[in-house]
């Protein structure tokens, strides 16, 4: 939450007399896509914290979002995270189909992922 104190303090210097969010620097803007994307509460919380409107902060975000895309922010290398087994697995080796679970409870179960992607084509 101190975080979200800091990056509104920064946003604020860039806020205009009336009241918009102007020349937000890419440096800003990048801290407020890293803050978006390790956001695990609700939209409404995270402006809330970061005290602005949802208009204002959505014209940031996709702004930063644009850059990002576009190649302006450097590269973040791959971080592998390995997680440690708890419990039995229910059956021993790899994992041999995926399960998807659909409306209503349903689950369907994929052996491969290229039949995977093909329902996924298909619903779409």
């Amino acid at each position: 939450m101190n975080d979200h104190m800091v990056l509104r303090k920064k946003l604020s210097t860039y806020e205009t007399a009336k009241g918009q969010l102007r020349n937000v620097p890419p440096e800003v803007l990048l801290e407020v896509l890293k803050a978006w994307e390790s956001w695990t509460g609700s939209t409404k919380d995270f402006y809330v914290s970061v005290g602005f409107s949802r208009r204002k902060m959505a014209a940031v975000i996709g702004k930063a979002k644009k850059l990002k895309r576009e190649g302006h922010f450097p590269v973040e290398e791959f971080q592998e995270i390995s997680l440690p087994i708890t419990g039995e697995p229910s059956s021993p080796g790899p994992c041999v189909a995926i399960e998807l679970s659909w409306d209503s409870g349903r689950v369907i179960r994929f052996p491969r992922v290229d039949d995977l992607l093909d329902f996924l084509k298909k619903a779409a």
